[in-house]
């Protein structure tokens, strides 16, 4: 994940040696240095050095940060998590995708052990979640749908009709009527996206 913070035009960011200057940079006696104040960015170039460069406060990206509530859509699960692509940081759409992880044991607050993921969360599903922890090399963030306010917003039957919550582990279909278990979101209305 990008690393962000301030800075002040003109400062030396790191030698030419350890990556290659991009927009909002420039290199003198093999030192990068920004020239202009901003956010610096640090962007792994396919194998080759990394790219810095430095970009407005205006412009720059969004980040997930700990204890934001994310909009994210579930990719794929297994028996352990959940691998979804997180979407929105509160109701600001993301530039780029971010990529997420729900544990089994992040799910739900109580009776974890019982927890299983199939019975939570489904792929395509949009999902309510937390950040927990920030993203590892991979940009990997680790989220939790424990709270009440947290879990499935959207889901669609296997008819592709947008599923009804009935409770809070299970949704109906409102043409087949067939029950499907979720880990359902009390939604807050100010975390809606449709």
């Amino acid at each position: 994940a990008p690393a962000l913070s301030g800075r002040p035009a003109g400062e030396r960011l790191c030698s030419a040696e350890e990556a290659s200057a991009g927009g909002g940079t420039y290199v003198r006696h093999g030192s990068i240095f920004a020239s202009l104040a901003g956010c610096l960015q640090r962007r792994a170039d396919g194998g080759g050095l990394p790219v810095v460069s430095v970009v407005r406060d205006a412009e720059a990206q969004l980040l997930p940060g700990v204890g934001a509530v994310v909009t994210c859509k579930v990719c794929s699960i297994n028996s352990r998590f959940a691998k979804v692509n997180i979407l929105y940081v509160g109701s600001t759409p993301l530039k780029s995708t971010f990529r997420g992880t729900i544990r089994r044991e992040d799910i739900r607050a109580t009776e974890k052990d019982k927890v299983e993921v199939y019975k939570s969360f489904r792929p395509g599903d949009i999902v309510l979640a937390k950040v927990i922890s920030l993203g590892d090399a991979q940009s990997n963030y680790l989220l939790s749908t424990a709270e009440n306010e947290l879990g499935v917003v959207v889901a669609r039957s296997e008819a592709g009709v947008q599923m009804v919550p009935i409770s809070w582990c299970e949704m109906q279909c409102p043409q087949t009527h067939t029950k499907d278990f979720r880990k359902v979101a009390r939604v807050q209305p100010q975390f809606l996206q449709t």
